[in-house]
């Protein structure tokens, strides 16, 4: 089968293969981040929710999410072209405070330089900037510092606060019996970064044609820009979500942070041909891609079945494409995908 038509993105590459890349072969190890991350929490205090700190200010909640865009940023610089990665930036951040119920309001950046250059930090902030206005949200400033014994080439992150009445706050918890409606992905969005780079680059440079739509380049596929889920918060609340999930680091497995339920996905959304190049380029597992890769969605939410149809057709793209069910003793949850069983 060709990869322009093979739908579900997965390539011949043997779940078992040795040569098969791996994303902790590559330098990022998903379980040993998560670790780390609790142990960060652990030391600084309480964190309520997993995607945004919570702090109770009376009659609502601020909410305060933090990200970056990653290895991403060496795909822009490698084409020197940044005019995305703000998009990115400003994506990583709403999208983790829509997943919490939580309206993101006002954002600031911080971007580490080695050197400072003033192109870079305009098309970065042009980028900011048109993310700002597709989330609806205040860019209300920022800080640039200039770091050449730390920072080789440059780093951008952001901060995102948000606000939300303490009923409106999804209660991070799927139940069995709810129904899960996905949106699509734009493509790779900003994780796995560092598992596809080193897969493309194995044989192609970044500015070789994409085969798959030879007037963009390698690059240009992977550097479009992550798609924001603003939009879907409203409807969300308004048909009692239990829980949602931005499908980032972790890939799949991250539909189990809305409990230790059995995730059962029948209908996901086609996998972009961009999925297929890597995982061929790469020899990568059926697994590998599903924990690593958003695979074609990039945003899910469980809900009351009776509910779900109403909140398909109040968005643009959405629609219904698994179920919650019990978890059969599992006590960390299990997604099942595609033929795959992913913890």
């Amino acid at each position: 089968m060709s990869e322009d038509d093979h739908s579900g993105g997965e390539a011949d590459a043997a779940d078992g293969d040795e040569e098969g890349l791996t994303y902790a072969e590559t330098g990022v190890d998903i379980d040993a981040s998560e670790a780390a991350t609790a142990a960060l929490v652990g030391a600084t205090g309480e964190f309520a929710g997993d995607y945004a700190g919570l702090v109770d200010i009376g009659d609502q909640y601020l909410a305060l999410a933090t990200d970056g865009v990653g290895t991403k940023l060496l795909v822009a610089e490698a084409i020197d072209n940044y005019s995305t990665v703000g998009i990115d930036c400003m994506a990583m951040n709403v999208n983790d405070l829509v997943a919490q119920g939580v309206k993101p309001v006002a954002f600031v950046d911080y971007l580490a330089v080695e050197e400072p250059d003033d192109d870079t930090a305009e098309a970065i902030g042009e980028g900011l900037a048109r993310g700002a206005e597709a989330a609806g949200v205040a860019l209300v400033g920022g800080e640039t510092a200039v770091m050449p014994d730390v920072i080789r080439g440059l780093d951008i992150a952001g901060a995102c606060a948000g606000l939300a009445p303490k009923g409106a706050l999804f209660p991070g918890e799927a139940e069995p019996g709810d129904a899960i409606v996905g949106w699509p992905s734009s493509g790779i969005h900003s994780n796995g970064l560092t598992l596809a780079r080193e897969a493309v680059t194995r044989e192609h440079e970044y500015t070789d044609p994409f085969p798959p739509n030879p007037d963009r380049s390698i690059a240009e596929e992977l550097l479009e820009p992550t798609r924001i889920y603003t939009d879907m918060l409203n409807p969300l609340r308004a048909h009692g979500t239990h829980a949602a999930a931005h499908v980032t680091g972790g890939g799949w497995t991250n539909l189990t942070r809305m409990g230790p339920h059995r995730y059962e996905i029948t209908d996901p959304f086609d996998a972009q041909p961009v999925f297929a190049f890597i995982q061929r380029e790469g020899s990568v597992s059926d697994a590998e891609m599903h924990r690593t890769f958003n695979m074609g969605t990039g945003f899910v939410a469980a809900l009351p079945d009776n509910h779900a149809e109403a909140v398909v057709e109040a968005t643009e793209d959405g629609r219904l494409i698994g179920t919650v069910e019990e978890a059969d003793g599992e006590e960390d949850g299990t997604v099942a995908i595609r033929g795959l069983e992913l913890r």
